[in-house]
């Protein structure tokens, strides 16, 4: 459907309000990755077991996937803006109690409790663009701010962190996100609109049950999987979790206003979105985490060098999800999502050829031309899953792709992770030394650190060393390939799915504010 002339363009204050709710964006991202250096100050100060170390680290990004599709309904129901403050402030509170906590205990607690937080602010600014921009191609650019934030977010966690904790305590990490949520319970009021569905029913407590325990459920067993392998623990976890999924889909059939609404998968163009963005999810996890290990293990870069290697997949994917409106101005959605998927193909076709003496810069080749790619994707595939869902129903769109995110990396890096590992164990087993007992056998097959330590204490392990690392690329170029052949699948869809001109000028009606906006 063509855009209509009259649609009114966004004014100074919603600009500002952009910004507003672009830097919770940021910070929650930063969250999920700031705290990996201060570990080591939590471990000495606070003693926390290894179960609670671990914890520490998980909950918050456990629970954030969880309550992602409670909250955006709930906003829907309450009101966006109303449930964005509420979050915000839950965050900053959260966030000086961590930052004080006194036992591994309260750490554990209050990380809960951001990552209940932080699940408020990915639907509810999401949602909220959509009632603030009308014009197509200023939702589109508001979209690619959105998304630009959180890459940035999780670009410059570690980074913040080191500097933080170079002249204070390990509390202070948590403290950094306290100015920005006073900053937008301040302004926010004043700079966004609230919205919520007048005709919302009651919220349902068995749905937000199911879809809360589905959710942690498959995250917990696909992590387990990835840690542990194929581990009968994380199995029996994984399918509670897909069983508890399918009694959500079945009941939402039969509510009069459901948690999600199921016939959205009716529309081509929400299933492709959705589908491609999982997609892109799915692979990009799965080969990130051999290209870290990469970087350092096998090319031997410092954590420094390693993390500026990765400078240039940030920056360029930033930069793409700016330019995404532009190019969808020009080639329409359709076009922007199919070309940019084939570019990320390619992307993982130039990491599967990495090569000495010219290893790194096949990398870095790769990632910038997988983050160009995948960067417009992901842009204009929210514009689609936001503009083709009704607009009362927005929030709980936004969550479901968020959601989706979430599942897809941690699919990924189960799925892709062990596939790859499994195939380094299968090349790396024949090079083992003959004598060498069986626990550090398993050792060295395990991971990559694990077969260069065993190397390390042996009287002639440079041979098993370099073999190591001729195992561990072989399986992160077979891990590019299905990346690539993943994305190419992503791309038949959006070009068999999508029509051209879908998503170029969905239109956004003026929507009711809710009393008292």
């Amino acid at each position: 459907m063509p855009q209509p002339l009259s649609a009114p363009k966004a004014t100074r204050r919603e600009w500002i309000g952009l910004a507003i709710i672009a830097l919770p964006c940021l910070v929650y991202a930063m969250d999920l990755t700031v705290l990996n250096l201060a570990l080591p100050a939590i471990s000495a100060q606070l003693d926390p077991s290894a179960s609670q170390l671990l914890w520490i680290v998980d909950i918050y990004g456990f629970l954030v996937a969880g309550f992602l599709i409670t909250m955006g309904t709930l906003g829907d129901r309450i009101g966006r803006r109303k449930l964005l403050l509420a979050g915000a402030a839950a965050f900053a509170v959260a966030s000086v109690m961590a930052a004080f906590s006194r036992s591994a205990e309260t750490l554990v607690a209050m990380r809960a409790l951001l990552g209940v937080a932080g699940a408020t602010l990915a639907p509810s600014t999401l949602s909220l663009i959509r009632n603030m921009f009308h014009d197509e191609h200023e939702r589109q650019f508001a979209i690619g701010v959105w998304i630009a934030a959180f890459s940035v977010g999780g670009a410059i966690g570690p980074l913040v962190g080191g500097l933080l904790l170079q002249w204070f305590w390990w509390g202070a990490v948590f403290l950094a996100a306290v100015p920005v949520m006073v900053l937008l319970l301040v302004l926010g009021p004043k700079l966004l609109p609230e919205y919520r569905d007048p005709d919302a029913g009651r919220l349902d407590l068995a749905s937000m049950l199911q879809s809360l325990g589905a959710v942690l459920a498959v995250v917990y067993g696909l992590k387990r999987i990835a840690e542990h392998g194929v581990d009968p623990r994380g199995i029996a976890v994984l399918l509670a979790g897909i069983a508890l999924g399918a009694m959500f889909v079945r009941r939402q059939r039969h509510l009069p206003y459901p948690f999600l609404d199921v016939t959205l998968f009716r529309r081509p163009a929400f299933s492709a979105a959705i589908v491609a963005y999982a997609l892109t999810g799915l692979a990009m996890m799965g080969v990130y985490i051999f290209m870290t290990q990469y970087l350092q293990l096998v090319l031997g870069l410092t954590p420094l060098q390693a993390g500026l290697a990765t400078i240039p997949w940030s920056v360029c994917f930033t930069a793409g999800s700016l330019l995404a409106p532009r190019l969808a101005r020009h080639w329409g959605a359709r076009r922007v999502m199919v070309r940019g998927l084939v570019l990320a193909a390619a992307g993982f076709v130039v990491t599967a050829l990495v090569t000495p003496p010219h290893a790194l810069w096949f990398l870095v080749a790769g990632m910038i031309a997988m983050s160009i790619g995948l960067a417009p994707v992901m842009t204009v595939g929210n514009e689609l899953i936001i503009t083709t869902a009704p607009p009362e129903r927005a929030g709980a769109a936004s969550a479901l792709s968020e959601t989706s995110a979430e599942l897809s990396g941690a699919l990924g890096i189960a799925v892709l992770g062990s596939a790859g590992m499994l195939l380094f164990r299968l090349w790396l087993g024949p090079a083992l030394p003959a004598g060498l007992e069986p626990a550090e056998g398993a050792r060295a097959l395990a991971t990559l650190g694990g077969a260069m330590s065993v190397a390390g204490g042996l009287a002639d392990g440079g041979a098993f060393a370099e073999a190591a690392r001729t195992a561990f690329t072989d399986a992160m170029r077979a891990v590019a390939v299905f990346g690539a052949a993943m994305m190419l699948a992503a791309a038949w869809m959006a070009a068999r799915l999508m029509r051209d001109g879908e998503g170029e000028g969905a239109p956004v009606p003026a929507l009711d504010q809710a009393p008292g906006a």
